[in-house]
């Protein structure tokens, strides 16, 4: 897996630039194909938000069995804005996918793909500079406003921002809280839907999420 970042912006104003460059290459209209192994990406702060820890954990996508795991562990760098996390987190996470030894089809982000105010979330970020089809599943809505889903596992409404869909939102247990769910590159907002479906088997939360949240707050407290 190839991820380069010529630099790193340092301000809310060069980050925001940067945001507005990558965002052109985004595509949410290609359906995904075959997928083998499913990467769930997560990050854990220090309690004074000075460090942060990076984890990968790849998954089966039959059996959803972990095949493999990476941790990095950084400082962090820059300032924390709405809008603009993946500045803060980029960083670890893209040093954790470097320590892989198992190719991931598909990344799946703690967070938003175009469900942003600049159609660019972190998902839109780890797919374009992956080159690979990523995905958000977040636990609240950012941007947009939906109906309420009905109370069945399965069921969905559409999360629009600006007049555009921008993702779902998506119940994944029977009469629980529906999680928010948009594509970030290389896949639809129905095909990003169904994986975040398939991959919530038994809980609220994709199973990648839940492995990948345990993994950086273990690598956190090690370090």
């Amino acid at each position: 897996m190839l991820i380069t970042h010529e630099k790193w912006p340092r301000t809310a104003e060069e980050a925001e630039a940067e945001q507005g460059r990558l965002a052109g290459l985004v595509d949410v209209s290609t359906p995904l194909g075959p997928v083998r192994y499913i990467a769930g990406l997560d990050v854990a702060y220090a309690i004074d938000s000075s460090r942060v820890a990076g984890a990968v954990v790849v998954l089966d996508a039959d059996t959803l069995a972990v095949e493999d795991m990476a941790t990095a562990v950084m400082d962090v760098e820059f300032p924390y804005v709405p809008g603009l996390l993946a500045f803060r987190e980029m960083p670890a996470l893209i040093s954790a996918l470097a320590r892989l030894t198992v190719e991931p089809d598909v990344l799946v982000a703690d967070g938003y793909g175009i469900a942003h105010p600049r159609r660019f979330g972190l998902a839109c970020h780890l797919g374009v500079l992956a080159g690979k089809p990523a995905m958000g599943v977040a636990k609240t809505a950012f941007v947009g406003r939906s109906a309420e889903p009905g109370i069945q596992r399965g069921e969905a409404a559409d999360l629009v921002h600006d007049g555009q869909v921008v993702g779902a939102v998506l119940r994944t247990q029977l009469s629980t809280k529906p999680v928010y769910v948009s594509p970030g590159h290389l896949i639809t907002v129905g095909d990003a839907t169904r994986m975040a479906l398939r991959l919530a088997a038994k809980y609220r939360l994709p199973e990648t999420t839940r492995f990948a949240d345990q993994l950086s707050r273990r690598a956190l407290a090690a370090a």
